[in-house]
């Protein structure tokens, strides 16, 4: 059973407080069109991609609003740091924290203060140099403390100083780096737009106006988690109409404080035993620092009531057991960005670590597209995500090692997997189609194979019954997920898989798949070392 009793109760009712007290409710971001991004549509004279398809790392900068959850978002940021070129870490307010200031009369409301971001960064520091003997790229602590800055925290949606933070978003909007930059938005928005209202400001009674705005516009993708104060709605969404948006929206919530909310079957790395032998016991400083359930760890600024760490919360919460994860509601927003073989940075639509998103227009994405969860039998828009959590705390476990080994022989490493016949394919409808797939590992340890089709990012339709309609998952007023119950006869995951725990594998085209029609297969490679570390290849067909 995956909803006790006592869960339906606390959805409808204390969770409500839970969410709202945490940061977890807000308006959804404004959009004025519903129309298909051109930009997703395959077509069957794509070039075909590398076998191994090693993407570039993606350019990001994180704005935080300091909550328990965002502080242990940055631990594991840090243990992936590698994995992204970070350009910033700024620190901002939302509606649920701000500093206040004593002049204009605002007082302080839940705000934990500035330091922990350099503590954190200090022990990282400390890890640094083994992290370093287990992967290249990681940043040297002297550039992450350089590219720390205070934003906008004096108030809820506070846009109208220019700040130490917003200077530095408005330089790295500016830059003549052509990338994409991803702006992680796990508070308020207020930063980002103080930084937009400044270029604004200056360039947009010159001649230079226009392009300025496109060069941005071109630039910038907000990932958004909710919308935490309305400067998104009442200054980006109508002065800059052109930004890429992705907006989660409800699916965060299932790494996050609503996590017991969902099937029991993906939960089991998120209990207080797995946490405390994996995560939280003699993994160095930075680990240290990583807060849970009934931990002791008190955080300054906060509620009492929010202080998920005393035996006080477990007491009012008996739900949780001791050293239980607690959230980590910000995390997809650079899962989305890992580079794992999912290749969900090159279209939001294909779903990985991340979760998976639907297009509402050309510039905006949000995760209101579903996948089937096996465990409750109907389709959901949080299974996306949750589908992955064992893999992502194996992973998270092993970077825990890597904080600690201070040789490379001293913690596992993910294997590789390429796919010899490419990634990208050209197929005809009944074709009978073979798939060879070569892992490698980087400590000898032997592998395993496992192939699947992905069948809710396809655009092959299995079942042509008329589907129920997609229902929200309410806790009062709050939109937890999205479900929807299979319909009479209707049909999942139609194509059989011949070989499917083998390196290669066999499966024929339906028949009534039309011209465009796309598949989507993912070779999974599974190594027999410490934690049992994965990396994946995602094969998309094409149909002629």
């Amino acid at each position: 059973m995956n909803k006790k009793t006592w869960l339906k109760g606390l959805a409808a009712g204390c969770l409500s407080l839970i969410l709202v007290i945490s940061g977890c409710a807000s308006k959804a971001p404004q959009t004025a069109s519903d129309t298909r991004n051109p930009a997703t549509e395959q077509t069957e004279n794509e070039t075909q991609k590398p076998a191994n398809n090693q993407a570039a790392k993606g350019r990001t900068v994180i704005t935080t609003d300091g909550e328990v959850d965002d502080m242990n978002s940055v631990i594991r940021f840090l243990l992936y740091s590698n994995e992204m070129d970070l350009a910033g870490i700024v620190l901002t307010s939302s509606v649920y924290h701000y500093a206040g200031d004593e002049e204009a009369g605002i007082k302080p409301f839940r705000w934990t203060g500035t330091q922990w971001v350099y503590d954190m960064i200090d022990a990282y520091g400390e890890i640094y140099p083994n992290l370093s003997k287990h992967a290249e790229g990681y940043p040297e602590p002297e550039q992450l403390r350089a590219m720390t800055k205070i934003g906008n925290i004096s108030d809820k949606g506070e846009m109208e100083k220019e700040t130490e933070g917003s200077e530095f978003l408005e330089t790295l909007f500016l830059d003549d780096d052509s990338r994409d930059l991803i702006v992680q938005t796990w508070g308020g928005t207020n930063t980002t737009a103080r930084a937009l209202k400044s270029i604004e400001e200056q360039y947009k009674d010159t001649a230079e106006w226009e392009t300025i705005r496109k060069k941005v516009s071109d630039k910038l993708v907000l990932y958004i988690i909710l919308d935490q104060d309305d400067s998104y709605n009442e200054y980006i969404a109508k002065n800059w109409p052109d930004i890429r948006i992705l907006n989660d929206q409800s699916n965060f919530w299932h790494f996050a404080y609503a996590w017991k909310m969902h099937a029991e079957e993906v939960n089991s790395k998120l209990h207080g035993d797995w946490m405390v032998k994996n995560i939280l016991n003699g993994h160095g400083k930075l680990m240290d620092m990583y807060a849970s359930m009934g931990d002791g760890k008190m955080i300054e600024g906060e509620l009492a009531e929010e202080q998920r760490g005393s035996a006080e919360y477990l007491k009012n919460n008996p739900q949780y057991d001791k050293y239980d994860f607690i959230s980590e509601g910000d995390s997809p927003s650079f899962f989305y960005l890992i580079d794992n073989g999912l290749r969900s940075m090159e279209d939001p639509s294909y779903g990985g670590w991340g979760g998976r998103f639907g297009v509402v227009n050309d510039k905006l994405f949000r995760n209101n597209v579903l996948d089937y969860d096996p465990y409750t039998k109907r389709y959901e828009a949080e299974y996306s995500l949750m589908r992955w959590f064992d893999d992502i705390q194996n992973d998270f476990a092993a970077r825990a090692d890597w904080a600690v080994a201070d040789t490379y022989e001293g913690a596992n490493h993910n294997p590789s997997i390429t796919i010899k016949e490419g990634l990208d394919l050209t197929v005809s409808p009944g074709e009978e189609v073979t798939l060879h797939a070569e892992g490698t590992d980087p400590d000898g340890d032997q592998l395993t194979y496992s192939w699947w089709r992905y069948f809710e990012a396809d655009t092959y339709k299995n079942s042509k019954v008329e589907p129920n309609q997609v229902q929200p998952e309410m806790a009062g007023d709050l939109q937890l997920g999205l479900h929807r119950e299979l319909a009479k006869d209707e049909q999942v995951d139609t194509i059989k898989l011949q070989g499917s725990d083998t390196e290669a594998v066999t499966f024929t085209v339906p028949d009534d798949a039309k011209s465009g029609d796309t598949l989507h297969i993912v070779a999974e490679v599974q190594d027999d070392g410490e934690h049992q570390l994965k990396h994946y290849q995602r094969v998309i067909l094409t149909v002629k």
